[in-house]
């Protein structure tokens, strides 16, 4: 009776030394598909959450290889994070079909479709293959706009507050934090941006309407001849006959497409392409939103200010 009482205790003891979620709380497992919603889910979760983003910054988000690595990452995930509308539709049904997790299946406590409230721009009000790839719900390319991010940051922290409602405070703390440095640094970037408010530019693929009309510039042409179709000698030579007619210098290009082409329209014009930075982590030290945003209209006053020498 002795020994059984001993033994009692020890696994009595042994028990109560091993951690328990609610003591020792195990953080938060997010995998997002681009890695902007990667950083905005850590600056609000902090050191409750750890994150995994399936893009790179400097990969096209349309075109992404579903890996078996992934499939573990969202077979364990408590939260999935996508841009939504249509941007991934080519790799993230296959990657949540066969994850098998229904906390992040679309309805789940777990899915966050960071699109929800984002006004939306270029909706078309109908479809055709022979328009290209026509986003049918919109342009999804909103994260690159300001106030646009702001709203996806309050989708993500409705998220974490679902799932673990006991920190909603600190959530919503750094929520705030985040809002509050992201509007006094908009305020500057539009500061800097004002001299050029209006300027007429090209760019190679449809993907900046946000980012357009975030920092008042009017994209005149593009040098794709219709969404995701590779440019042609026959629209090149337009682009070319456009910028000589209208004055245009500047050309901006995401870092996933060659630059070859539009190398050579600027060479004819005597402009400069601009390599915008379309996602956190496209190139190096933009690890932020704040560093995101820093980029691009570093970049943009410097080829508008080379284009007037």
């Amino acid at each position: 009776m002795k020994r059984r009482g001993l033994t009692g205790c020890i696994i009595l003891t042994l028990f109560l030394l091993v951690p328990s979620r609610a003591a020792a709380q195990e953080k938060l497992r997010i995998v997002t598909t681009l890695p902007d919603l990667a950083y905005l889910a850590n600056e609000i979760g902090g050191d409750l959450v750890e994150t995994f983003s399936i893009a790179t910054g400097y990969q096209n988000p349309h075109f992404v290889d579903p890996k078996p690595s992934y499939i573990l990452k969202l077979t364990r995930a408590d939260m999935f994070i996508t841009v939504g509308l249509d941007l991934e539709l080519g790799w993230v049904p296959a990657l949540l079909n066969s994850a098998r997790n229904s906390r992040i299946q679309p309805g789940g406590e777990g899915y966050v479709d960071a699109s929800i409230d984002v006004p939306l721009l270029e909706v078309p009000t109908r479809a055709s293959r022979e328009e290209g790839d026509i986003h049918i719900f919109g342009n999804p390319h909103y994260w690159l706009d300001p106030d646009r991010v702001q709203i996806v940051a309050r989708n993500i922290t409705k998220a974490l507050n679902r799932l673990l409602p006991a920190n909603k405070s600190q959530f919503d703390e750094n929520l705030e934090h985040f809002s509050t440095r992201l509007d006094s640094l908009y305020v500057e970037w539009k500061e800097r941006m004002e001299p050029y408010r209006g300027a007429h530019i090209v760019a190679y693929h449809n993907q900046w309407p946000y980012f357009e009309e975030a920092f008042g510039l009017d994209i005149a042409d593009f040098l794709e001849p219709k969404p995701g179709i590779p440019p042609t000698p026959s629209q090149l030579a337009l682009i070319i006959r456009h910028m000589q007619q209208d004055n245009l210098k500047v050309l901006i290009i995401a870092p996933y497409y060659k630059q070859d082409a539009a190398n050579l329209v600027v060479s004819r014009v005597n402009g400069v392409v601009v390599p915008l930075a379309s996602s956190v982590g496209a190139y190096d030290g933009i690890d932020t939103v704040f560093d995101l945003f820093d980029y691009n209209v570093e970049l943009m006053v410097n080829a508008f200010e080379s284009a007037t020498e």
